[in-house]
């Protein structure tokens, strides 16, 4: 297989943040939550207010993976008409003002099989999509995204779970690129968080496995866990406390009180304060 140049920001941050010897707080967010015009502003002030990497959700009815909160936040999106479309012209926007921060789509195959294979890494490249995570197609069907995404130049991030075992890491390893996520909890996302010990364990063995950076996610909602996870692993990903952000900053119509993007992004800088050494 001819692997594709990819954009390198992945690479390069990675590598910032081990020159700088901290490390790195990736941040989720579901593409058009709670509708366009808020989500613009959130995302545009994410890097400002300290996430280091940006997982862009793309909104799905029918999720296996996410919890509640996240559910929630794909029915919000896709009801003030969020699509797939959309969620990439976010992306072009978004690049319009930052270069340097990478941008990670996170989701399912199926919004990307009705759009279309080639035509979405297509559209994802030139938007300036850094990698994808993509939850339900595993390495035994990597020829129907991962192999063409990989041929693109866009990374594919590969999840590793508690029960991820010797066995198997090979080949969840074997094409990933960009970093490895580390879901350090069984079950859906936002409901519980995992035991240091546990994770601290489970980055060392995969550290072992690869050299490509590991980020820990699932559960995390304080700076002091975001410190906590990230003397051991390379970045923290915080999704379902910051999608509660939104929620909680929306009025008794369901739409954005005032304050919302604010409350959002000082959240985001508080979390941030856990890199500090």
């Amino acid at each position: 297989m001819n692997r594709g140049a990819d954009s390198g920001r992945i690479a390069r941050r990675f590598a910032a943040l081990k020159a700088e010897e901290r490390g790195g707080l990736v941040t989720f967010v579901t593409a058009g939550d709670p509708d366009r015009p808020t989500f613009e502003k959130i995302l545009l002030g994410l890097p400002g207010a300290g996430a280091d990497l940006i997982e862009l959700g793309m909104p799905f009815s029918d999720p296996m993976a996410d919890g509640p909160a996240i559910q929630a936040a794909s029915v919000r999106a896709l009801a003030s008409g969020a699509n797939m479309k959309q969620t990439l012209d976010l992306v072009r926007l978004f690049r319009h003002s930052d270069g340097d921060t990478p941008i990670i789509l996170m989701g399912y195959y199926n919004p990307i099989y009705l759009y279309g294979v080639e035509r979405f890494l297509n559209d994802a490249k030139a938007a300036g999509v850094d990698g994808l995570i993509v939850v339900d197609l595993p390495p035994e069907e990597d020829a129907e995204l991962c192999l063409p995404a990989l041929e693109a130049g866009i990374n594919f991030i590969r999840l590793a779970t508690p029960t991820t075992d010797d066995a198997r890491l090979p080949a969840v390893l074997r094409n990933t690129s960009g970093f490895v996520y580390y879901v350090s909890v069984l079950g859906i996302t936002g409901t519980k968080s995992g035991r240091n010990d546990d994770i601290r364990g489970a980055v060392e063995r995969l550290h072992r496995h690869t050299d490509l950076p590991v980020a820990v996610g699932f559960g995390i909602r304080t700076a002091d866990a975001v410190h906590a996870i990230t003397r051991t692993a390379d970045a923290a990903v915080v999704g379902s406390a910051i999608v509660d952000r939104i929620a909680n900053g929306l009025d008794g119509n369901g739409k954005p009180a005032a304050g919302l993007v604010d409350s959002v992004l000082n959240y985001v800088r508080e979390l941030a304060g856990g890199l500090k050494p």
